[in-house]
């Protein structure tokens, strides 16, 4: 399940993720699950055709990034594997950056970096100017929704719902979800 937040220039989005990393980090080994957030910078396509045609919307390069993950194989609702990752150098990630605050209320502490989207830029090493003007502010406005909609996603991965594994056995590879 996909959701998008657009806004000026900036927006979220959020999905269910099931992952297996095929070299992963020493102590992060087995399949883990979750919702991944990231927010990406938005374009809006030329119009083609009349007045009345549909926009092409472009939802470009992520600028920061919130797993909120758990190993597959531990206890539910742990998300002892949440991170985020606070640069990109242009479609890949930086290294995952573990925090306290994120794994002990996850809902909050990205709540917390969505109302403050200068620092979250500045935090990225993206130049303010690659927001609107108004980005910052209706993005303030819209967290709770995205906080919601978040919510919504990991209740489906607690209940078996969403993030779920790809048909096969034995695999060591996997990556599914929209982000």
């Amino acid at each position: 399940m996909l959701y998008a937040f657009g806004f000026e220039r900036i927006g979220v989005v959020a999905s269910d993720l099931y992952f297996i990393d095929p070299r992963p980090t020493p102590g992060q080994e087995g399949a883990e699950h979750g919702v991944r957030l990231e927010i990406r910078l938005l374009r809006r396509g030329p119009l083609t055709g009349t007045i009345y045609a549909a926009r092409p919307i472009v939802v470009d390069r992520p600028v920061w990034r919130a797993d909120l993950l758990e190993s597959v194989d531990g206890p539910a609702g742990s998300l002892d594997r949440a991170h985020h990752h606070p640069r990109f150098d242009d479609w890949n990630p930086g290294p995952r950056v573990f925090d306290e605050g994120l794994t002990a209320a996850p809902l909050d502490w990205v709540a917390g970096k969505l109302t403050n989207l200068d620092a979250l830029l500045a935090e990225a090493g993206v130049a303010a100017d690659e927001a609107g003007p108004r980005d910052a502010a209706e993005l303030r406005n819209a967290t709770p929704d995205i906080i919601a909609a978040v919510r919504k996603l990991l209740d489906g991965v607690a209940k078996g719902e969403l993030a779920r594994p790809p048909a096969g056995e034995n695999l060591t590879s996997a990556r599914v979800s929209w982000l």
